[in-house]
C-alpha cells in the first residue's frame, strides 16, 4: 500500500486549480487540501460554483483533492459533494469564555452538523491545535466521542509534540478515527517578548517524523499523508523545503516496507 502524499496548499491559496495543479504535482505531490476560505481563490460563498471547476482542474493534472479546510456550512457541505471532496477539515477553537463552556460549544457545532454529513456524504475532520483550540490529540478524540463514524480526527505531528504527546500513544487511541495525518515541525524560540513557536524543517523540530511512521505501520493506517507547508522562517522559497521534507518524509516511510 502506498500513501497518498498530499500537500495543504494555502502557501498558493490565490492560484487557479489549473495553475496549482502543475505547480504542486512538480514537487512531487499527488493530492491536496484546499482551503475554502475568504482569503482564499475558493470561497464559502463562491464554493457551489467554483470548487467543482477547481477540484477537475486538479485532477487534470493528477492532483486529488483529500479534504478542504472551511467551515461547516451547508454550502460548503454541498459543494464538497458536488466536488467529490471527501472531508471538510476545521479546528475547534476556545473563547474567552474557558475551556470547558468552548469544548461544549464546539461539540453542539458538531452535532448540529451531523445531518449534513448524511446528506451529503461528507466526512469532518477536527486537527489538534496548539495555543486557542483544543489542543491535544485526546482532546479532539474526548470532542468526537459518541458522533458517528464520518467525524474524523486530523493527527498533526507537531501539534503531537506540543501538546507533549508521542505519537506512539496518540496514533494508537485515535487509529479508529484517523482521517489524515498532518506533518510539520516544530520548536520553540526565546524572543524578548518570550518563547514563541517556529515552524521548521523535518529534522529540525520536537516531531519525530520516523516514529510516526513506525507508528502508522503498527496500526495499519493507509490514508493521506499532508504536509502543511508551513514554515517561520521565509528566507527559503516553501517549494524548496517541501521537496526537502516530502524527501525526507518518503524515506522515513520506506522503513517500513508494507507501507510503501
Amino acid at each position: 500500500m502506498t500513501y497518498l502524499w498530499s500537500v495543504f496548499t494555502k502557501p498558493w491559496s490565490g492560484l487557479p486549480g489549473d495553475e496549482l495543479g502543475r505547480l504542486v504535482a512538480g514537487i512531487g505531490f499527488g493530492g491536496a487540501e484546499i482551503p475554502v476560505r475568504d482569503t482564499a481563490y475558493v470561497t464559502p460563498a463562491n464554493a457551489g460554483a467554483e470548487l467543482p471547476k477547481f477540484t477537475a482542474q486538479l485532477r487534470a493534472e493528477g492532483i486529488e483533492p483529500i479534504s478542504v479546510a472551511s467551515d461547516l456550512s451547508e454550502q460548503v457541505f454541498a459543494a464538497c459533494a458536488e466536488a467529490c471532496a471527501p472531508m471538510i477539515r476545521i479546528m475547534a477553537e476556545l473563547g474567552p469564555d474557558g475551556y470547558s463552556a468552548s469544548v461544549q460549544r464546539n461539540r453542539a457545532l458538531l452535532e448540529q452538523a451531523v445531518p449534513l454529513t448524511e446528506r451529503y456524504d461528507v466526512q469532518v475532520g477536527v486537527q489538534p491545535h496548539h495555543g486557542r483550540f483544543v489542543s491535544s490529540t485526546l482532546g479532539v478524540l474526548q470532542l468526537l466521542e459518541g458522533l458517528p463514524d464520518r467525524y474524523k480526527l486530523v493527527w498533526d505531528a507537531a501539534h503531537d509534540a506540543l501538546a507533549g504527546d508521542h505519537p506512539a500513544v496518540t496514533l494508537e487511541l485515535g487509529a479508529d478515527r484517523l482521517g489524515i495525518v498532518n506533518l510539520k515541525n516544530v520548536h520553540y524560540l526565546r524572543t524578548d517578548t518570550g518563547w514563541k513557536t517556529n515552524f521548521v524543517e523535518a529534522e529540525d523540530g520536537l516531531a519525530d517524523w520516523p516514529a510516526v511512521f513506525a507508528a502508522l505501520e503498527k496500526v495499519g493506517y493507509a490514508g493521506p499523508i499532508c504536509l502543511t507547508g508551513q514554515y517561520s522562517d521565509p528566507a527559503v522559497p516553501v517549494e524548496e523545503r517541501l521537496r526537502k521534507d516530502l524527501r525526507f518524509a518518503v524515506t522515513s516511510a520506506a522503513q517500513h516496507p508494507s507501507r510503501e
